[in-house]
């Protein structure tokens, strides 16, 4: 357990006026910073498509030193307060703070900005998919010109941290990156202006804008795109083919980065909020490969079918029967799984987010190197590329995951949480990730699964996701091959050859992020086991699911310390009147 995490759970109550004074200086701190980071105009985890900046963020070496040095400064004064005298909600705010500080540091100390991409995101994805923002006002397409006038600067400092990290070793595996300038391709070999993606919000302009100015819009658009953009991602492409590429790292394992070990270790403790050594993470996922394996071969026995383990997967991976025959009926499948949950939610939520949803296929450019789906605030991705690949036994926990209660669930509940301090708002991916994870499990119990075949899709759900714990950290720290965490893969899941190569690539490019959601998950249903043998029949579902709901993203010691706070008040959840 780190630091401030025991400063959090072994605190002692103080005088009133001790802690008045701890908290003011605490927020003074974070006050500061947070005016600072709003300067700085950093970009987002997770693509931004709510809205349209006007802005790209500076990702130059200048700007990176400065801010290593500005957060490393923040740290040593957090090092001078007394955590212990803070008022118990702010010792909460002071966990989850200065956990994301550390991250910040650590990304800054290990250079993070000279790899601005992996298997299946880039900083050009991520910034085509302002095309797909909302826009809802004439000064949004202003704001959305400046921002694509910005495109080669960004686009130089990115490709010079590209090239300071190639020349140090620090890339993704080259093997991951076969392919996946068919992005930039899509732009830089456009005819013409009107056959990019960035020209996508000038084909249907807001009718409140007169003609006049509609066509002004376009013809700017155009000669912004033409003059800006294609220029910028024509250079970019050449300096992926000639140059960034055939330098890119020819061996896989974070640890054989540059102080490797080190570095490795953040990842974890970034996208776990836990202390857990590499050998430690991947025993826990045999493990749990174990344990889900023998439920697996239940469920075989239900479906009645009578050949073993791995002629069932070939069943499960060939039939046609578990294919959608248009990207059309996947979506339309995804969306009618969602209005079951619709029809159930009352039972399991006392709180629902006031924000809906849209059920959307992933953009035909990031498509071929997508996961199966992503949700978020007011959107569900569904990858309808390759339908052979998409079994629709899995779309019922996949839907669960991404959309509700899942992503789009939660992450718009913790956004409403008016009462929080604007950094709590940020994305922990083992909370967030853990929650999705178990709302595949919970629909189980919530009916979601009509078949067998339904219900072993989340079970090979969650096989896939325990075996990363085991490709992940075999890859990264064990010296696991490529080919050696594909074949775990597809002997323990159902997975399709297509998301078992996509996947693998994933996590190889990526570390660390894949362990997130399986001990994320195992946390939620300690929390959630502890309580119900503490309350016994006080024990209310919707209560519970509401209490975990009501923090927002926080590191996983800290849910299960507010869960303990939550079963010694009686099980009494934060919204009493909707929990009856």
């Amino acid at each position: 357990m780190s630091s401030w995490v025991s400063w959090v759970v072994g605190s002692r109550q103080s005088t009133t006026t001790g802690t008045a004074a701890s908290d003011a200086k605490f927020q003074a701190i974070w006050k500061k910073e947070w005016a600072w980071r709003q300067e700085q105009k950093l970009e987002d985890e997770e693509d931004d498509e709510d809205h349209v900046k006007g802005f790209l963020p500076r990702v130059d070496v200048k700007t990176q030193t400065a801010r290593l040095a500005y957060w490393s400064d923040i740290i040593s004064q957090l090092d001078k307060l007394d955590v212990e005298s803070l008022s118990p909600e702010e010792q909460v705010n002071y966990g989850v703070y200065r956990a994301q500080i550390e991250v910040f540091v650590n990304s800054q100390k290990f250079k993070d900005y000279e790899k601005p991409l992996n298997a299946d995101s880039s900083f050009w994805a991520n910034q085509a998919s302002a095309a797909r923002a909302t826009f809802l006002t004439p000064h949004d397409y202003a704001n959305y010109l400046a921002q694509l006038k910005e495109i080669p600067r960004y686009f130089g400092e990115q490709t010079e941290n590209m090239r300071a990290g190639y020349k140090r070793g620090f890339t993704p595996p080259k093997i991951t990156l076969q392919g996946r300038d068919s992005s930039i391709v899509q732009v830089a070999e456009a005819k013409s202006a009107e056959e990019t993606v960035y020209y996508e919000p000038f084909r249907s302009i807001l009718s409140t804008i007169p003609a006049a100015d509609q066509e002004k819009l376009r013809s700017q658009a155009v000669k912004v795109i033409n003059d800006f953009v294609l220029p910028a991602y024509r250079k970019l492409l050449t300096f992926f083919r000639d140059e960034y590429l055939p330098n890119a790292r020819e061996t896989l394992a974070a640890e054989a980065f540059p102080d490797g070990k080190a570095y490795f270790a953040a990842k974890i403790k970034e996208f776990t909020t836990l202390d857990l050594a590499p050998e430690t993470i991947h025993k826990i996922g045999i493990d749990e490969m174990n344990r889900i394996h023998s439920e697996m071969l239940d469920t075989i026995k239900e479906s009645g079918y009578k050949g073993d383990f791995q002629s069932f997967l070939n069943f499960l991976r060939t039939d046609p029967q578990f294919y959608a025959k248009s990207p059309e009926q996947l979506l339309h499948q995804a969306a009618w799984i969602a209005k079951e949950f619709d029809g159930v939610a009352g039972k399991y939520f006392g709180r629902l987010p006031r924000q809906r949803f849209a059920i959307k296929p992933v953009p035909a450019d990031q498509a071929p190197f997508y996961t199966s789906g992503r949700g978020g605030p007011g959107v569900y991705l569904v990858n309808t590329y390759d339908l052979p690949s998409r079994a629709l036994y899995s779309l019922p926990a996949l839907t669960l995951h991404e959309s509700a209660p899942g992503h789009a669930f939660q992450m718009p509940i913790a956004l409403e949480h008016s009462n929080l301090p604007p950094f709590r708002k940020a994305y922990i991916s083992a909370y967030g990730e853990g929650w999705a994870l178990y709302c595949e499990y919970l629909g189980k119990e919530m009916g979601i699964y009509h078949t067998p075949y339904d219900v072993f899709g989340m079970l090979s759900y969650q096989a896939w996701r325990a075996a990363r714990l085991v490709v992940d950290t075999g890859v990264h720290s064990l010296g696991w091959t490529r080919s050696q965490a594909q074949k775990y893969l597809h002997d323990n899941t159902a997975l399709s050859s297509h998301e078992i190569e996509t996947e693998v690539d994933r996590y190889i490019a990526w570390p660390g992020q894949s362990l997130s959601y399986y001990l994320g998950e195992l946390s939620i249903l300690k929390c959630r086991r502890k309580a119900e043998e503490s309350l016994g029949d006080k024990f209310n579902i919707r209560a519970f699911h509401d209490a975990v709901l009501q923090t927002g993203s926080i590191p996983l010691p800290l849910l299960e310390r507010h869960i303990d706070q939550f079963i010694a008040g009686g099980g009494v959840g934060p919204y009493p009147e909707e929990e009856k």
